[in-house]
């Protein structure tokens, strides 16, 4: 059911300047979109201060680092309302939304506009009757491992601690439970939504449900979301870690991956990662896995071939609590990161040809780095059919995985470098590489479709890839939730349904 303007929100909309007074500043300098929301009770924050500064550098990559006019900081739904409303009915101004910040290009921040920043809305608390855990989108993960910690409960979240919750969630998420829970939105039982117009409503299987539907895995196209309530469940202490591997092995971690991959409906509890890295420290590639098995069972034999591989240069394998294992997944943070994504069938010669190209592309970088500086992961995630099982359990989603018939894997490579001149270099090496590995997919008929959208760059449209019945409900949920399309122009961050190249049937 959709909720009116609040009286507050009412109230300071009507006290607002006109939109010619509020009219964006075309020049660079600070704008009077920002003092129209200082005016409706927002706290507003400007460049020079220690704040603004502060927040700007908590962006974990720094092609996200950019500079808005000011940033906003509402502290409640309802100042998220009331921030919307006033942007939109006084101002001209666009807008970023900004939760986690953990994006890996500026889709959460603005040059010229004004960020609305849901850092102060990062509290987690948690029903234990129903199991339900209520969670503000300014979160990370850690944060919301550590509040359920003390009730020995979970919920299915990144994978890293210092991963935002409203991107991924809304983006679909991939967790070390997707096996046995299907992706991270799914898991969601509700979501609140503040539309363009002010609204604050419920989505979820009974209100609003094709809202519901769409925004697990349709991002920012329509509205903000200031809370997700999640279905945590028991969580005992899980078995895992990290084990690092000299590059000499890779043929036997190809081997056992395409099997893991193959066998995961057969352990649901398991989940394993394989990532080839160049470490500046060692001028050289490694190869890094993640095994964790979700039931705490110590070395189960789903992960026997992979155990079995002899020469590890360490391993942190032991019995540790959900946040544990995720304060272990993190990733070297001062970098420009580039990321590239796609999708393949569980064949080993794509597999091959990946590390290949992956060698091919760290030598080059090597060779024209000034510092030599620089982190890459070539990383494969297996994505059974499974996954998209639970989903459908749980009322589905619009990722469009439930079209693939058997398992496919999922591919995603980072490359992490200094300045902005290393960067235009990254950008044309990395999308080069990803269309290398695609078009060699494509000639032996081992490629897949879908992009998943929390891993791609800024030139990709992973909307597009979900298949034209879920484009029309996205379509539909965004023309019918934001009519005036505020969230495909004014709010410009994202990949946006309307520039989509996707088609419906």
């Amino acid at each position: 059911m959709q909720n009116p303007l609040t009286p507050a929100v009412a109230a300071a909309a009507a006290l607002l300047p006109t939109q010619s007074m509020a009219a964006c500043g075309t020049n660079g300098t600070t704008s009077s979109c920002c003092q129209v929301l200082e005016s409706a009770g927002i706290s507003i924050i400007y460049p020079g201060s220690e704040l603004y500064e502060n927040r700007t550098e908590s962006y974990w990559s720094l092609t996200s680092q950019l500079t808005p006019w000011c940033i906003a900081q509402p502290k409640t739904a309802e100042e998220v309302s009331t921030a919307v409303v006033t942007l939109v009915e006084n101002t001209s101004c666009e807008f970023a939304v900004r939760s986690g910040g953990h994006f890996i290009w500026p889709a959460n921040n603005i040059e010229e506009g004004v960020t609305i920043d849901l850092g102060f809305m990062n509290a987690t608390t948690y029903d234990e009757e129903t199991q339900i855990a209520s969670v503000l989108p300014g979160s990370r993960w850690r944060g919301v491992y550590e509040a359920l910690d003390p009730y020995n409960a979970t919920v299915p979240g990144g994978r890293a601690a210092s991963v935002g919750v409203a991107g991924f969630l809304t983006g679909g998420g991939n967790s070390f439970y997707s096996a046995r829970k299907g992706f991270a939105c799914d898991n969601v039982v509700n979501f609140e939504v503040v539309l363009a117009s002010g609204e604050i409503i419920n989505a979820n299987a009974t209100d609003n449900s094709d809202l519901f539907q769409s925004l697990k895995g349709g991002q920012s196209n329509f509205g903000i979301v200031t809370r997700f309530d999640m279905q945590a469940f028991d969580a005992p202490l899980l078995w895992g870690g990290v084990v690092q591997y000299n590059k000499t092995t890779g043929p036997q971690h190809i081997d056992a991956y395409v099997d893991w991959t193959n066998n995961v409906q057969n352990d649901p509890n398991g989940s394993a990662i394989v990532f080839w890295s160049y470490q500046p420290t060692l001028k050289d590639i490694i190869i890094i896995t993640s095994y964790v098995d979700t039931a705490g069972n110590v070395a189960p034999a789903a992960f026997d071939e992979f155990l079995a591989i002899p020469g590890n240069l360490s391993s942190t394998m032991r019995t540790a609590s959900h946040l544990e294992l995720t304060n272990e997944l993190e990733q070297p943070t001062g970098y420009r990161d580039i990321w590239w994504t796609g999708t393949i069938k569980n064949d080993k010669r794509v597999y091959e040809r990946v590390i290949e190209l992956h060698e091919e592309l760290c030598d080059f970088m090597a060779a024209q780095s000034p510092d030599g500086d620089f982190v890459t992961q070539a990383m494969f995630q297996s994505i059974p059919t499974i996954f998209s099982q639970h989903s459908e359990e749980r009322g589905g989603n619009v990722l469009g995985l439930d079209r693939e018939t058997e398992p496919v894997v999922m591919l995603l490579f980072t490359l992490a470098v200094n300045g902005v001149e290393q960067q235009t270099v990254a950008q044309e090496q990395m999308r080069k590489f990803g269309e290398a590995v695609m078009d060699y997919a494509s000639s032996i008929d081992a490629a897949a479709e879908w992009e998943y959208i929390n891993y791609s760059y800024d030139y990709m449209d992973p909307l597009a890839t979900y298949g034209a019945e879920n484009i029309a409900k996205i379509q539909a949920a965004a023309a019918k939730y934001d009519p005036s399309g505020v969230f495909q122009t004014r709010a410009p961050g994202g990949y946006k349904i309307t520039k989509s190249q996707g088609t419906v049937a």
